[in-house]
């Protein structure tokens, strides 16, 4: 039992890196200015051109309030990562930080979670750029065929539920070889091997790709705030909340999937000239600019129309559209086209530089860690990234991606900052960056007992109906077979008992071991938001997390280096 725990010290990891050979190392080209862009990217993509007209739909204009405490949960984990980063700068993000808190065992498990925020996160991604794009070509008067616009499951489902939409007619139309019916996101796959291509030649084209498309795209940004504000009724903000803080934190996997990425800043860290001071730098001021725009966004979108008419994948367009400024809704098109890109870029980066971590460390196959000797860029690992991202274009559809994606990096968020917890104290350095020091055993019981009261009276649930469970009234299928009934809000209810639990044994460590403050925030605020997940997220959750620990039972396990 104790090998599935064996760490690595950082002092272990900080030698192994600088006795590498040249032929082993990456290029560092990258500033605080690019890693910022970087991380504006990875922000900016398709949850402020797609999901947010969902959150607003479920919360309306009150769905701010979740984009202010997301926003702050990312904020103390940001400060997490930095620390780890100043530290530990070298690629592996949450996956090498894991490694020096928790043992292998959990290195592995976030490895294998951070597969569902890079990889997985960028098939949603990938099908949101398709849809802005085809409605881009219809504007123009081009059009593809509806069966290379759609993933096979969505249009077989829709075929058998007698929609009618462009979804069944893929089906109905689409030619076939044999019995198989050939139906695929053909501009979804095309834009993920061009970004491939960009990703394996280099580091530096990379960024000076993402650059110009983080300009762009916050010039637009900008203009849209600046125009959309004059058409703003404030009627339309009246209720604020109209379904309550229930409907506002319904929206959290929506939300949340929208600020994924600033940590994708970390996987870049043997690429900068230097790490321990720019890295941090980088997540702040990333995570900052994109919360003021979100904010800005979400008031100006619900006050143009009323948050009943955002329920749409292109709320931006049709909001413009709607008030008769339809080259706006273009403008916004070809915004989101370009802003979804650097999405897709700085994710496509990040996940290569995980696996390359992987395998430095023996967890997977040695090819996963070579770099090309003219590129310097893990060239397997990005191949193998772009199929990873390719295939499930063909079956996986836009919803459930996001729930995968968002639940995952919540998890690898938690330990994160777990982790911190766990790091022997540090000496001033004022050439890198170290969390302020704030004794939270005097914070965390004012604020625990804070929180209990308020869960008395205003929280969703009052206590004593956390223990009453409903009747089991839906059904939970599995790849179409029925597994059990369950209630969702059982399950919300569940949560929130143990994160209560956890508050109250977080409070009393804070007390004995005298932590630091904005950690054990951290951690709290993101096992809070995980409350708000629904059954099919955890049980999906726990099916990947099973089959990571088969193989690293079966492969990884006996093949590590610290095994050896």
């Amino acid at each position: 039992m104790r090998k599935l725990f064996r760490k690595k010290s950082i002092e272990s990891i900080l030698s192994s890196h600088e006795n590498l050979s040249e032929n082993h190392q990456l290029h560092r080209n990258l500033t605080v200015t690019d890693l910022t862009a970087f991380g504006i990217a990875a922000v900016i993509g398709a949850g402020i051109f797609s999901t947010i007209g969902k959150a607003c739909f479920s919360g309306g204009p009150g769905v701010v309030f979740l984009f202010v405490f997301t926003a702050i949960a990312s904020g103390f984990t940001a400060m997490c990562y930095a620390e780890f980063a100043s530290r530990i700068p070298v690629s592996g993000s949450a996956y090498t930080y894991a490694y020096v808190s928790f043992g292998e065992v959990f290195a592995w498990v976030i490895g294998w979670a951070l597969i569902m925020e890079y990889s997985i996160g960028n098939i949603a991604v990938a099908i949101s750029w398709s849809e802005y794009f085809l409605s881009l070509l219809r504007n123009l008067g081009l059009f593809v065929p509806d069966w290379l616009t759609i993933d096979y499951g969505s249009a077989q489902r829709a075929f058998e539920q007698n929609l009618t939409t462009t979804y069944a007619s893929a089906w109905t139309t689409a030619p076939m070889i044999g019995n198989l019916r050939i139906i695929f996101n053909l501009p979804a796959t095309i834009i993920n091997i061009l970004i491939t291509i960009v990703v394996y030649i280099g580091i530096k084209e990379s960024k000076t790709l993402s650059n110009l498309m983080v300009l762009l795209k916050v010039i637009v940004i900008l203009l849209v705030i600046c125009i959309g504000f004059f058409f703003v009724d404030g009627a339309n903000w009246n209720p604020f909340m109209p379904n309550g803080f229930s409907g506002v934190m319904a929206s959290v996997s929506s939300v949340f999937f929208a600020y994924i990425g600033f940590d994708a800043i970390s996987t870049t860290a043997e690429e900068c000239r230097n790490p321990k001071r720019d890295l941090p730098r980088g997540m702040f001021y990333s995570l900052a600019i994109c919360t003021v725009l979100y904010i800005l966004l979400a008031l100006v979108l619900t006050g143009m129309i009323t948050y009943t008419s955002l329920d749409v994948g292109d709320p931006w367009a049709f909001v413009f559209n709607e008030r008769g400024l339809n080259w706006i809704g273009g403008v916004v098109s070809i915004s989101a086209i370009v802003a979804m890109t650097s999405v897709l870029l700085v994710f496509q980066m990040g996940q290569p530089r995980i696996w390359m971590s992987m395998s430095r460390d023996g967890l997977m196959p040695n090819k996963f860690s070579e770099i090309h000797p003219t590129y310097k860029t893990p060239s397997f690992a990005t191949i193998v990234t772009g199929f990873v991202v390719a295939i499930p274009l063909f079956f996986f559809d836009y919803n459930f991606i996001i729930d995968f994606t968002s639940i995952s990096t919540l998890f690898a968020f938690v330990l994160v900052c777990a982790g911190t917890l766990l790091l022997p104290k540090a000496e001033k350095d004022s050439t890198k960056f170290s969390l302020p020091w704030i004794p939270a055993r005097i914070v965390m019981p004012i604020g625990c007992a804070g929180l209990l009261l308020w869960g008395c009276t205003f929280g969703s649930y009052h206590f004593s109906e956390l223990f009453h469970l409903l009747p089991e009234d839906k059904e939970f299928k599995l790849f179409g077979v029925n597994i059990f009934s369950y209630a969702d809000e059982n399950v919300r209810k569940i949560s929130l008992v143990i994160f209560y639990l956890i508050l109250i044994g977080m409070t009393v460590l804070s007390v004995l071991k005298n932590y630091t403050l904005i950690p054990v925030l951290g951690l709290l605020s993101c096992l809070y938001l995980l409350t708000s997940m629904n059954i099919h997220n955890w049980i999906y959750f726990l099916i990947w997390m099973l089959i990571g620990l088969i193989i690293y039972l079966g492969y990884s396990q006996k093949r590590s280096k610290l095994y050896r």
